[in-house]
């Protein structure tokens, strides 16, 4: 009953401060995708990095060096990846957006399940697994026809060129894109409120993002579990289940 009432009492003063602003934009991390049954990044024994280092299958250099070891990583993610569908929180953040209550959606997740959901404005500052691209002749191609790209050393090769493909995603020791960046940023400085979700804002450079609203007279409400750099600074902290928190949110709107 008391986790009943704390989530209903913050939900409703989100849902005030969602009210309240002119222009709410949503910062999400891997926690928003968790209910969706996809394991964040560093949760002990549970996160993606908790056995494996991914500085040995998700950088740049692997990829350039050794495709085939790369590719043992990312094919059976994207295999994994592929069925998952979104969750209450994909859906209560496409459901502001369509009631003019959301601007648009800033994610570090490569998953596509905001878009999922319906989002429309969503920036996807880490790339997205929806296509993968030569490296060599920039042919890009769907997540359905990776698969059929993979030669017998089980590494994907363009079917026009025989050059390496590459998942349209961000690895480690690769920048960001810098349009995507340039959208972000004009969000976060436009933003009245950043609502960010399922991210410990440790990570940079989205984790700058927040400091930007700030800088422009914005607020924050954070929900995710555990602490970020910017409790301090935030009108709200919620602490429990993303979906759960903003589909109770959403409700307190409707």
């Amino acid at each position: 009953m008391e986790r009943e009432v704390a989530t209903a009492t913050g939900a409703a003063r989100l849902a005030e401060l969602i009210g309240e602003s002119g222009c709410t934009v949503a910062l999400t991390g891997a926690g928003v995708s968790v209910p969706s049954g996809i394991p964040d990044f560093r949760t002990p024994e549970t996160g993606m990095w908790a056995n494996v280092d991914p500085m040995k299958v998700a950088h740049i250099d692997v990829f350039e060096r050794d495709p085939a070891h790369f590719w043992s990583y990312y094919r059976p993610r994207f295999h994994s990846l592929g069925d998952k569908r979104p969750n209450a929180a994909h859906e209560a953040l496409a459901e502001l957006e369509r009631r003019g209550m959301l601007e648009g959606v800033i994610t570090q997740n490569i998953d596509r399940l905001h878009r999922a959901a319906g989002s429309e404005n969503v920036v996807e500052v880490h790339g997205s697994i929806e296509t993968s691209s030569c490296t060599r002749c920039a042919a890009s191609y769907g997540i359905d026809e990776v698969d059929a790209l993979f030669d017998d050393d089980g590494i994907a090769v363009c079917a026009t060129c025989r050059g390496p493909v590459k998942p349209d995603v961000v690895l480690f020791g690769e920048l960001l894109p810098e349009s995507a960046m340039a959208g972000a940023q004009q969000l976060a400085e436009r933003a009245e409120l950043m609502i960010c979700i399922g991210s410990s804002l440790a990570v940079f450079p989205a984790a700058g993002l927040p400091r930007l609203t700030l800088e422009h007279g914005g607020r924050l409400a954070i929900v995710t579990k555990g602490p970020t750099p910017y409790d301090g600074a935030a009108e709200l902290k919620l602490d429990g289940e993303v979906d759960e928190e903003l589909g109770a949110a959403l409700a307190a709107l409707a």
